[in-house]
């Protein structure tokens, strides 16, 4: 074996790894921090001394109080100096090393939290191969029983960068691996200033969203064009923060792109208060979302309840009848041709008159079954206040090209993004009215791909509602429209966020399409299995301690950033949250006064809404 770390060439003795302590006794082998410190002194210092030595006076004024405490503290001089342990075996995407407990017990106490933390499950440490430092993540850790005072870990490679020969400094990080090391070949604490290259933006758009774990103050960003150009999901358990991270992301961006364009679903109305300012907020009291712009499918999910056979019957009488309602239309003289799916005005009237026609030309009375029960649900729609926002008699006019720019913020005036909130629709038809939302964004992008490129982020709340896994599924329409805009959307500028508690409950192939994953803490082992499978091999490390995340902490993977990363979210704004906080039983509770004026408060609010 050899060990090409530094400028020369030497043999790598594995006895040393069998080796005999001192005394000469072998019965027992040496501790691997002895036998570690004898090969490191066989040589010259490793350049990371050089380059810790110098760290202070390189930066200047610029560096923060943990890093010149860092550069001055001869403890931490060596501990970035001396290896922590050696490689044992090397495979394609990861390695196996052994590492010196003792080390890591020396740098438990360094003032740099980076070599604070190394060797830890989660952690990055460094390999030298050549002239190039090789980073990797520590994924888990076991007792050498081979060895006294020896831990064997397996690393997952993350990618390499050059070391600068003088300073011996890491820079030009990249992902992947050129070069592997050889058993043999000497370990090392990562640096904050390592991870300080490694995180660095490389001069794509980015938006910061908090700090690296385990650092103190490395930024951690998302690049924004592959984020959102490969769709994303944010995932965690519910208490975790979820929400807030949501708002948080999603204020960054507006904040970089004033005159984006973003849709978010959101179900429970948590969202309405953070982005009052910075968005247009849209319920049941202002979307006036006209019906005719639904689609047959569409339809046949609000107007027909029969199942089996009788629905396959009710649906061709819909269909007839939808037609000659849509061909009454004045639009319709103007088009080429009108099918049940032109998104052309036509009057509810229209739709029974067709039905009555049509159920009055039956030779007997008998069939008129089918027809009797969707024309009674029409006359139930038109007549429940509830449905108003959409089936109203004033929403018949051609109000298309005004909704789209309302909805689409098109332009946005400086309110990049729509609130809908779906809290307040019947409970029957939310379903299908976040499936008319989501296929009129795709159908937009479609219909415009001859015009200037306007990229729409459609971010839906509690996805797993509405894209549920085979076992769930219930063969709706929006399930079938998300797996599309997931499996079709970049190609035409339409990006998704996917926010789920549940991301097992998804349908199989939706995560899968999406290009970054941003994982909070989960507790349900069937959830962290499902997103270990959906995540690459390279990040297993930084997977396993997705149970242990504290609040408001995530990993993330994927095409937003450089390398799997830890990250611990920036605190948002109390104006900026969603209104998602866990109430205080006891702060509440000890409270008394003015309930039963809330009482009436609220079944007033309960009874104009129901």
């Amino acid at each position: 074996m050899t060990d090409m770390g530094r400028g020369n060439f030497r043999v790598f003795d594995p006895s040393l790894l069998e080796g005999i302590d001192e005394s000469g006794d072998v019965s027992r082998p040496a501790p691997l921090r002895d036998r570690l410190r004898r090969i490191d002194a066989e040589t010259q210092p490793p350049r990371p001394a050089i380059e810790t030595a110098r760290r202070a006076t390189d930066r200047g004024p610029e560096a923060g109080p943990a890093e010149k405490q860092d550069a001055s503290d001869p403890e931490s001089r060596d501990n970035a100096a001396l290896p922590i342990g050696v490689v044992l075996d090397v495979a394609g995407a990861g390695s196996q090393i052994a590492i010196d407990t003792r080390r890591l017990t020396e740098c438990f106490d360094d003032p740099d939290p980076s070599i604070a933390m190394t060797g830890q499950v989660g952690s990055q440490i460094k390999i030298r191969v050549g002239n190039s430092w090789l980073l990797a993540s520590v994924r888990d850790q076991r007792q050498d029983r081979r060895a006294a005072g020896s831990i064997v870990a397996n690393i997952d490679f993350l990618g390499e960068g050059k070391e600068e020969k003088l300073t011996g400094k890491l820079h030009g990080f990249r992902r992947g691996v050129t070069r592997y090391p050889v058993p043999g070949a000497m370990i090392y604490p990562a640096t904050t200033q390592d991870l300080r290259q490694v995180y660095a933006s490389d001069g794509r758009s980015s938006i910061p969203i908090g700090t690296v774990y385990p650092t103190r103050d490395i930024r951690a960003g998302l690049y924004v064009d592959a984020f959102l150009g490969k769709h994303f999901a944010l995932l965690g358990s519910t208490g975790t923060g979820k929400s807030t991270s949501a708002a948080l992301i999603l204020h960054r961006i507006c904040q970089a792109a004033p005159e984006g364009h973003i849709v978010v679903i959101d179900p429970h109305g948590e969202y309405s208060a953070a982005f009052s300012t910075t968005g247009q907020v849209f319920d049941v009291s202002n979307l006036q979302m006209p019906y005719w712009v639904m689609n047959f499918e569409e339809h046949c999910e609000v107007f027909l309840t029969s199942e089996g056979s009788e629905r396959q019957i009710d649906a061709d009488i819909l269909a007839r009848c939808l037609l000659i309602a849509r061909q009454k239309s004045r639009l319709a003289g103007q088009l080429s041709k009108v099918t049940v799916d032109s998104p052309i005005p036509y009057l509810l009237s229209d739709l029974g008159a067709a039905l009555q026609d049509a159920m009055g030309k039956l030779e007997k009375a008998t069939n008129s079954a089918p027809y009797m029960r969707i024309k009674n649900k029409l006359d139930e729609i038109k007549g429940d206040p509830r449905y108003q926002f959409m089936f109203s008699g004033m929403l018949v006019a051609d109000t298309m090209k005004d909704f789209i720019s309302r909805l689409f913020r098109l332009p946005g005036g400086g309110k990049p993004i729509s609130i809908i909130d779906v809290s307040g629709v019947p409970s029957d038809i939310t379903a299908t009215v976040v499936a008319v939302l989501s296929r009129l964004v795709f159908d937009f992008a479609i219909w415009g791909r001859e015009e200037k490129t306007r990229p729409i982020l459609l971010v839906c709340e509690e996805a797993h509602r509405y894209v549920p896994s085979e076992r769930h599924a219930d063969g709706s329409s929006v399930g079938r429209i998300l797996s599309r805009i997931a499996k079709e959307g970049r190609k035409y500028g339409v990006s998704l966020g996917l926010v789920t508690q549940r991301p097992s409950d998804l349908a199989e192939g939706v995560l899968s399409q999406c290009g970054t994953i941003i994982s909070m803490r989960l507790n349900n082992e069937r959830d962290q299995a499902f997103v270990k499978a959906a995540m690459p091999e390279g990040a297993r490390g930084f997977l396993d301690s997705i149970p242990a995340l504290r609040n408001r902490e995530c990993i993330i993977c994927g095409e937003g950033v450089a390398i799997p990363i830890r990250v611990s979210f920036d605190t948002l704004e109390e104006a900026k949250r969603p209104a998602s906080d866990d109430p205080s039983f006891i702060a509440l509770w000890s409270e008394t006064g003015g309930e039963e004026d809330q009482v009436e408060r609220v079944v007033a609010r309960w009874r104009n809404s129901s």
